[in-house]
C-alpha cells in the first residue's frame, strides 16, 4: 500500500499532467484554427495565450517537483537506467522538457505577432510548435498509462 505522501504526489502529478496536456491539445485543435481563419479578435487570443503560458509554467514546475518526489521514492539510479519502467520515466522527462520548450516557443511566436496587432500570421507561425507539442503531450499520456498499468514490472 502506498504511503499518503506518494498517493498525494500521484494525484497532484496526474491532475496537472491532465490539465497541461489538455490545454495544449485545446490550443492546437480548438484555438489556433480559429485564429488562423481570423475568426477571433487579438485581445481574446492574447488572453488565451497568456493563460496557457501561465498554466504551462506552473504545471511544468509542479510536475518537476511531484515527479522528482515520486521518482526519488520509487526508483534508484540503477532502476532508472536499467529497467523498462526506468526507461519510461526517462522518456517522460524528455517529453516533459520538449512540451515545456515547445509551448514556450509557440506562445512567444503568438505574442510577438500580437504585439504588432497581427492575428493570422502569429497563429500560423506558432502552429508547428503546437502540433509538435500535441504529439509530446499525447506521448506523455501514453507513457503515463504504461507506467500506471504496471508495464515493465
Amino acid at each position: 500500500m502506498a504511503s499518503i505522501d506518494l498517493t498525494i504526489g500521484y494525484v497532484i502529478h496526474m491532475l496537472f499532467a491532465g490539465l497541461w496536456t489538455g490545454a495544449v491539445l485545446f490550443m492546437t485543435y480548438g484555438v489556433l484554427p480559429i485564429a488562423r481563419e481570423g475568426s477571433i479578435d487579438t485581445d481574446p487570443f492574447a488572453d488565451i495565450t497568456s493563460r496557457l503560458l501561465t498554466l504551462s509554467r506552473a504545471s511544468a514546475l509542479i510536475l518537476f517537483l511531484t515527479g522528482g518526489h515520486l521518482a526519488g521514492n520509487l526508483y534508484t539510479v540503477g532502476t532508472l537506467t536499467g529497467s523498462t519502467r526506468g526507461y519510461l520515466v526517462i522518456a517522460m522527462i524528455v517529453l516533459w522538457l520538449a512540451l515545456a520548450g515547445l509551448v514556450e516557443v509557440g506562445t512567444s511566436k503568438i505574442s510577438d505577432g500580437l504585439a504588432e496587432r497581427k492575428l493570422r500570421e502569429p497563429a500560423n507561425n506558432a502552429r508547428p510548435f503546437f502540433l509538435a507539442g500535441s504529439v509530446a503531450a499525447l506521448g506523455l499520456l501514453v507513457v503515463a498509462g504504461l507506467l500506471l498499468s504496471g508495464f515493465g514490472i
